[in-house]
């Protein structure tokens, strides 16, 4: 099981230099990742700086993280400027992006009072059509595509992303089962949201029915930070997101990313 630290670009993190001490701090002490939220409103807070532009300084100041969002919400982005975006970073960081995407959120109005879609079943809708499209861009295919939320005319990308046949795709289900879930199957990974121990069961049967195992495929799981998830994730898990509130105490996430991912710590000690 890899670690991550998982933090939101808000209040006192609303800082790119202050994601660039925490961006060495975790490649210093061990950590295996580093993913941000993805927001343009919260009620937390309204100090927040972009996601993206700020993997994209982490990418040029790091060597070994893995990096990325948890999570991207379509909804609120054109799939050939966010392809371009994913491919930037990607290459910034010498092939080290994951990239997170869900249906997003209305909290704070974040949807409402943007214009954007509101409807679950309406966003899910876009979801379905929007990735397969977005992962044949960042394949380097060229892409024509006439649907009903989104439209490209003969578009390719140039440069490619580094990663080949292109950067990991992680989808988020909410409630762990359903739609969402096979549709995280037919890529790389599933970040499930709010699943207990039987959901979690039941979500990795239906994962390895619809891919026929769960070879090369990540389960990414949260855990509070510094912790160990949940005991009935241990076996399948291939990722721990170590999640701080979304307006975190700055010495708090410092102290715990100093002491390095519980794995480690536990190693350290028994030394």
């Amino acid at each position: 099981m890899r670690h991550a630290v998982f933090v939101a670009p808000f209040g006192p993190l609303a800082d790119p230099y202050r994601l660039i001490d925490l961006a060495h701090a975790c490649e210093e002490t061990g950590w295996d990742g580093l993913f941000l939220w993805d927001h343009v409103l919260r009620p937390e807070s309204n100090e927040i700086i972009d996601p993206w532009v700020s993997l994209g300084v982490i990418a040029a100041e790091t060597h070994r993280l893995r990096i990325g969002t948890m999570v991207t919400p379509l909804v609120r982005r054109r799939l050939l400027k966010f392809a371009r975006e994913v491919v930037t970073v990607d290459r910034l960081s010498s092939g080290r992006v994951t990239l997170g995407i869900g249906l997003g959120v209305d909290t704070h109005g974040e949807l409402t009072r943007t214009g954007e879609i509101v409807d679950q079943k309406a966003r899910g809708a876009m979801l379905d059509e929007g990735v397969p499209v977005l992962a044949k861009l960042l394949s380097g295919a060229i892409v024509d595509h006439h649907g009903e939320h989104y439209v490209l005319e003969g578009v390719g990308l140039e440069p490619k992303p580094v990663q080949q046949p292109r950067p990991p795709i992680w989808l988020a289900a909410g409630g762990g089962l359903g739609k969402a879930v096979r549709r995280a199957a037919q890529y790389d990974g599933v970040f499930p949201l709010k699943i207990d121990s039987g959901r979690f069961s039941r979500m990795l049967d239906e994962i390895a029915a619809v891919r026929g195992d769960l070879e090369d495929f990540d389960v990414v799981v949260n855990t509070g930070p510094g912790s160990m998830p949940p005991a009935h994730t241990h076996e399948h898990a291939t990722w721990a997101m170590h999640a701080w509130p979304a307006v975190a105490d700055l010495n708090h996430v410092f102290d715990v990313v100093g002491n390095g991912p519980p794995e480690q710590s536990r190693l350290d000690s028994s030394a």
